[in-house]
């Protein structure tokens, strides 16, 4: 089996192509094996590039435990790389089906030819506690009080067709970039406590002015990432309702920087972002 491995800040994703070759029996099982960092290709998960009815390819995301994931905003923009670079698809703007609907990505070709940076519209985010889902108080939660293993965090829950829990604190919660702080500590608590029945990616902010963020994920199913693209989205829309931060923002993440605009037109998040590709490779069947 063929494969590609690209990253958008850090947030590394191996990439099949099931548009000319078939789909792989136990997607889940592959993945939990690939994603492996000692024993397989290392990667926060497993993403395939399948036909799809209603655009022009549709993407399927597994974490690395091998639960399946509705959308990955650095993915996308990894996997519209991959379809035009390799000319599965040359088409731009790109349209992919994910698990939160058709979306839109465009994409930056450099002098090489190559796509370097892609704009993705993520659609509106999704502000009702049951379509989030959770059973936290509110339409969306915003600041509310969430207690896990004795502590008490103040969260404001959205979905970007995923769920997304943000807390903000102060710089030294953050602590630093390896994961040996509170983030590593709390993130796997959060990630299954029971207000989120399908689970949650927490993100912990640190408010620098109201256009600048640093912020540090626990991503679900994945745990420690670089970055997370649809979290940076729901950063951005949780500092709106809060009144925190501006509707436009720069996240800054392990990994390197996003620039997010919720935008008041149309009521949808806009996330910009760089796409590489690492390595191509062939997995044993």
């Amino acid at each position: 089996m063929r494969f590609v491995k690209l990253h958008g800040l850090g947030n590394d994703y191996v990439y099949v192509d099931c548009l000319h070759g078939r789909l792989p029996r136990e997607p889940e099982e592959l993945s939990r094996r690939i994603s492996d960092r000692h024993f397989g290709v290392g990667a926060d998960g497993l993403i395939l590039i399948c036909p799809s009815e209603r655009a022009d390819v549709r993407m399927r995301i597994f974490n690395a435990d091998g639960s399946e994931a509705e959308m990955c905003g650095n993915g996308i923009r990894g996997l519209a790389k991959y379809v035009y670079d390799h000319g599965l698809v040359r088409k731009n703007p790109l349209h992919v089906e994910t698990g939160r609907g058709v979306l839109v990505v465009e994409m930056e070709v450099g002098a090489d030819g190559k796509v370097h940076r892609a704009t993705v519209n993520m659609g509106p985010p999704i502000l009702r506690s049951v379509d989030i889902p959770t059973t936290l108080p509110g339409d969306p939660p915003r600041d509310v009080a969430w207690t896990v293993a004795g502590q008490t965090f103040r969260v404001t829950a959205v979905s970007m067709g995923n769920p997304h829990a943000v807390i903000y604190v102060d710089g030294d919660f953050l602590g630093t970039a390896e994961g040996t702080d509170r983030v590593a500590e709390w993130g796997p608590r959060l990630e299954r406590a029971p207000e989120f029945p399908r689970r949650v990616n927490v993100h912990f902010v640190q408010v620098h002015s109201p256009r600048e963020v640093t912020m540090r994920t626990w991503e679900r199913g994945s745990g420690l990432t670089l970055a997370c693209g649809t979290g940076a989205c729901a950063v951005c829309v949780a500092g709106v309702l809060t009144g925190r931060t501006d509707r436009h923002l720069q996240a800054h993440l392990p990994g390197g920087n996003l620039e997010l605009h919720w935008s008041a037109a149309d009521n949808c998040v806009y996330m910009t972002g760089p796409a590489v590709e690492v390595f191509q490779g062939e997995w044993p069947d």
